[in-house]
């Protein structure tokens, strides 16, 4: 490992701290949408607490410069899928992530981990990656009144307004300091939409500025038992699926970046840092929210110098300020965050440019899983048709012997989950 200074490293914690930061405001906007029955404060205070705890235990047991909080497409999942599409109350939501946090320490202790990230094609991965992306984007679309229903075309374009030109000014905003390589880009684009929300009368300031932690709300209000069912079990692999490849993308490509590798050329310390974010699942649904994973904004610190957990340990600590400013962050409208939605599904969906569309047999099932992702409006859906059409695809074009068993398992249960769903 490269020698530092723990000077660098603190600058690189506060570096992968600001570029992460949105997400303390995001996923409780996304959480508390209009139907989830989730309390704002709530989620923020799990939100914050999440990310403090898991962030804190990657620095100290897996010693490593990786920051964690609750993914950007598991959140969307969980909300738009799970408790909004299949009319699952939020607390045995919770207790599905709950289950899927308990496979994954279980799962996280062996290398059926990996295997299960071996069996599933690199194409059908991307294909997840770039349909989550396009889900996104579409939730940010709406949420920035540019897009609306429409009983004629499904959907249309909104009229002018002025959520819709604030949100423009909001990704302009984001842009811009994206590309000047600022790591506060998007925190910059929700201030200062915000900032012109209030002087324009949009929004107005809370009562009080600070707030003790909602502990009252979402805190430990899971329903465990309501989520084991076998109805289930297909949203709990989904679950599973999605965050295993958020984890282990973001392990790969962080650690490359920063030469963070042992001699066989894999992730150091790889096993720790899968245990932490199994962790992190598992202790998500206690506190009130959507699994959290490992970031992979996490490379804004590395490219800072950041390599050990002290970096992980700093970010930790920049977030326990935020448990005390629920209402002032609360007043931060829809159309301030959702440019960050837009912009995360476009970079999620830059991956389509590694797709080789030559057998018609690898084609169709990624296109499924990318259209029908946000078609369906559940990510579930996407996954499970992308499973279920590679399998059969394959066998009937000849290569059945190219699938691996745990494949052929993820494609029958596709089959069920799209017959009985």
């Amino acid at each position: 490992m490269k020698k530092t200074h723990l000077s660098t490293e603190v600058i690189a914690g506060f570096t992968t701290f600001l570029t992460m930061s949105y997400i303390i405001v995001v996923n409780p906007a996304i959480l508390a949408s209009d139907g989830t029955g989730m309390s704002f404060s709530g989620v923020l205070t799990a939100t914050v607490l999440i990310s403090f705890l898991s962030t804190l235990l990657m620095g100290l047991f897996a010693k490593l410069p990786f920051a964690l909080a609750p993914g950007m497409g598991i959140n969307t999942f969980f909300t738009f899928t799970i408790i909004l599409g299949h009319k699952i109350p939020w607390q045995e939501a919770l207790g599905l992530v709950f289950w899927s946090g308990v496979f994954f320490l279980i799962i996280s202790l062996t290398s059926l981990r990996q295997k299960i990230v071996q069996a599933i094609p690199k194409h059908l991965r991307l294909g997840m990656s770039c349909g989550i992306g396009l889900f996104l984007t579409f939730i940010g679309l709406k949420n920035a009144s540019i897009i609306q229903s429409s009983p004629a075309t499904f959907v249309t374009h909104a009229p002018l307004s002025w959520e819709l030109g604030l949100a423009v000014i909001g990704l302009f905003i984001c842009l811009f300091f994206l590309r000047k390589k600022n790591p506060a880009s998007f925190l910059i684009g929700i201030v200062s939409v915000t900032l012109i929300s209030l002087l324009a009368n949009k929004v107005a300031l809370p009562i009080s500025i600070f707030s003790m932690p909602d502990f009252s709300t979402t805190f430990f209000k899971l329903d465990i038992w309501a989520a084991l069912k076998v109805s289930s079990i297909p949203i709990i692999l989904t679950l599973i699926i999605t965050d295993l490849f958020d984890s282990v993308s973001s392990f790969i490509g962080v650690s490359t970046s920063a030469n963070l590798l042992d001699e066989n050329n894999e992730p150091k310390n790889l096993k720790q840092a899968l245990f932490v974010d199994a962790v992190a699942t598992f202790f998500s649904s206690l506190f009130g929210t959507s699994a959290a994973t490992t970031f992979i904004e996490s490379s804004a610190g590395v490219e800072a110098g950041g390599r050990t957990g002290m970096t992980a340990i700093v970010t930790s600590l920049c977030f326990l300020p935020f448990l005390f400013l629920s209402p002032l962050l609360s007043i931060i409208p829809i159309y301030a965050t959702a440019p960050i939605l837009i912009i995360v599904g476009s970079l999620m969906f830059k991956n389509i440019t590694q797709l080789n569309f030559n057998k018609i047999e690898d084609t169709l099932p990624v296109f499924l899983t990318i259209v029908l992702i946000p078609l369906t409006f559940s990510i579930s859906q996407g996954i499970m048709w992308g499973f279920f059409s590679h399998v059969l695809l394959y066998a009937l074009s000849g290569r059945s012997k190219e699938l691996k068993p745990l494949m052929i398992v993820l494609g029958l249960g596709g089959f069920l989950f799209i017959a009985y769903s």
